[in-house]
């Protein structure tokens, strides 16, 4: 019932997503992009660089980094927007200019710290000077920008995204991810097991992804935008680690090449280390950090695939769900990777698809997690069972089922307490005389009969030590009478199981009572030295110590008294 509820409340979860990425909000008709673009160093005059028309190139969108100052023109028409918007990234500043036809021009300033982040997820806003009908042009100037996104992306709108209906799915499904949280608590508490705790990391992570990513972190508790945007490296340096350090543990031991599960440890130390530096550090090589920071995690996804790979190929049953779970998010890595890297192609993120990637990662790899904690429970209740039965084993005699002289011994201080304080020795009388004559079969079936005499019950407890002998551990007041009873039963039991012997089979027997100080050894002798005596007095009877409890309630035929 919960494997079914599982599986059904993640497929629910991952329509959702899918709908999501279709229902993505795209640029809106009255959106402005830039037409020109040029750069300049911080130290040039910005309203100069603005008015040599000679420096802009308009028309090509190919925007470099290699100057500190980026700045994008855009031409107003209908369309009066109040606001810029552009992906997150690290920067120094932002200045905006707002120039009319007459050459009027009003400008605002912001620095990193003051921007603000936006509804539409992974994007940052800064309001406009005052455009009217006069206006003809917004310059926006980014210094020391991080990421060619930020100039690829940048626009200018109206308004804000609203919290439409995307949102409210987002956050619903960002919910509804929280729920392998709540199973990998169970399972843990059940197979204390390190995949079950990466998963909850990986888990965490992506959730924080999805709320740093998008307008969530905007409704929840709205940080400024250069927060979110070192907050996002680092959780997407988290994610891949945690990614890597759960794919080690989860694989079964035995269905991955040693060193790639070793090479996934160090994709993730590698990947935590890149992360944090690039967020850490975002201008060192600022021209061309970013395309190397994408880049570094090429040999991370390669080793990935490998790993996964090499675990199918060994049939691997956990990678079967985490190639599946996987395969979006290996999407999105190649396609950053590509347009990263190619000069020629605009740089994507791939959004719509990281969000199906996130659940998809989430739904399979939890649903690899229920089915490899389902195997490892039935392995370990196999095994349990298996331990059981050899115990069961080891603690009874193989031939007639009586519990065995190690269990007699190591449990004897626990039988003592709980008041089985009369020991009885039995051993049968000419019994060598039946395996020389009937042979070993026969002996055997006897030994089984006198087994089945001794019948232990709450009261009497009965071991075999070894060939024909037998030991009674009794309680209560009529302790010798219940050992005495079952010693007389074995004539006519074994009379009854073994025909054609030709003469009864008959046991003497020690008894002796231990005070609440005596060791099994001592009780042990005293009792084996009783059945001496019994034996050397004609066999077929039993011997106690004189006025032990009750020995008046022996028979006085059977019972001679030392």
């Amino acid at each position: 019932m919960v494997w079914n509820n599982l599986q059904k409340a993640l497929l629910t979860t991952l329509l959702g997503f899918v709908l999501l990425a279709y229902a993505a909000p795209v640029s809106a008709a009255e959106d402005i992009r830039s037409s020109c673009w040029t750069s300049s160093s911080l130290s040039d005059d910005l309203v100069t660089v603005v008015r040599a028309p000679e420096r802009w190139a308009c028309g090509d969108r190919s925007y470099s980094l290699k100057g500190e100052r980026a700045l994008l023109r855009f031409d107003i028409g209908d369309t009066l927007p109040e606001y810029l918007f552009s992906r997150r990234s690290a920067l120094v500043a932002v200045h905006l200019l707002a120039i009319d036809r007459d050459g009027a021009m009003r400008q605002a300033s912001l620095s990193a710290g003051e921007l603000r982040s936006a509804l539409r997820g992974g994007y940052f806003k800064v309001p406009l000077p005052a455009v009217t009908r006069d206006t003809a042009q917004v310059v926006v100037a980014f210094d020391l920008p991080s990421h060619q996104m930020t100039l690829e992306k940048a626009y200018l709108s109206p308004s804000d995204v609203a919290m439409g209906p995307d949102l409210l799915l987002l956050a619903v499904l960002a919910g509804m991810l929280s729920m392998p949280l709540i199973f990998n608590a169970a399972f843990y508490r059940i197979l204390r097991e390190p995949f079950v705790l990466w998963h909850s990391m990986l888990t965490i992570s992506l959730l924080l992804t999805i709320v740093v990513s998008s307008g969530l972190a905007v409704v929840l508790f709205d940080p400024p935008a250069m927060t979110l945007s070192w907050m996002t490296t680092v959780i997407f340096g988290l994610t891949v680690a945690s990614g890597a350090m759960f794919t080690y543990s989860f694989v079964e031991p035995d269905r991955m090449h040693p060193r790639l599960r070793q090479a996934l440890v160090y994709c993730a130390v590698w990947a935590m280390f890149l992360s944090t530096s690039h967020a850490a550090f975002p201008f060192v090589g600022r021209p061309v950090q970013s395309m190397l920071y994408t880049a570094a995690f090429a040999p991370v996804i390669v080793i990935f695939i490998l790993a996964l790979v090499d675990a199918l190929r060994r049939g691997s049953r956990a990678a079967k769900f985490q190639a599946i779970g996987y395969t979006p998010m290996v999407l999105v890595g190649l396609v950053r990777l590509a347009t990263g890297l190619v000069p020629a192609l605009q740089t994507n993120d791939a959004m719509p698809l990281f969000y199906i990637g996130c659940v998809c990662e989430v739904l399979f790899t939890t649903l690899g997690v229920a089915d490899r904690f389902m195997s490892i429970k039935r392995q370990r209740d196999h095994a349990r069972f298996e331990a059981d039965m050899l115990e069961r084993l080891s603690q009874r005699d193989t031939l007639t089922g009586l519990l065995n002289r190690r269990v007699l011994e190591q449990n004897y201080e626990t039988f003592r307490a709980e008041g089985y304080r009369t020991l009885a020795v039995l051993d049968l009388d000419h019994f060598k005389a039946i395996n020389d004559v009937h042979g070993h079969v026969v002996g055997d079936a006897v030994l089984k009969a006198v087994a089945k005499a001794l019948q232990a019950d709450p009261q009497v407890l009965a071991f075999r030590l070894g060939g024909e002998e037998f030991v009674l551990l009794a309680r209560g007041d009529d302790a010798h009478v219940q050992a005495e009873r079952r010693r007389q039963a074995i004539p006519a039991i074994v009379a009854s199981a073994v025909p054609g012997l030709g003469r009864p089979v008959t046991a003497s027997m020690g008894m002796a009572d231990a005070p609440f100080d005596t060791a099994f050894a001592a009780l042990y002798e005293q009792a084996d030295r009783l059945l001496y005596s019994a034996k050397l007095a004609g066999r077929n009877r039993t011997q106690t110590v004189p006025g032990a409890r009750n020995d008046a309630a022996v028979d006085p035929a059977q019972a001679i008294a030392v």
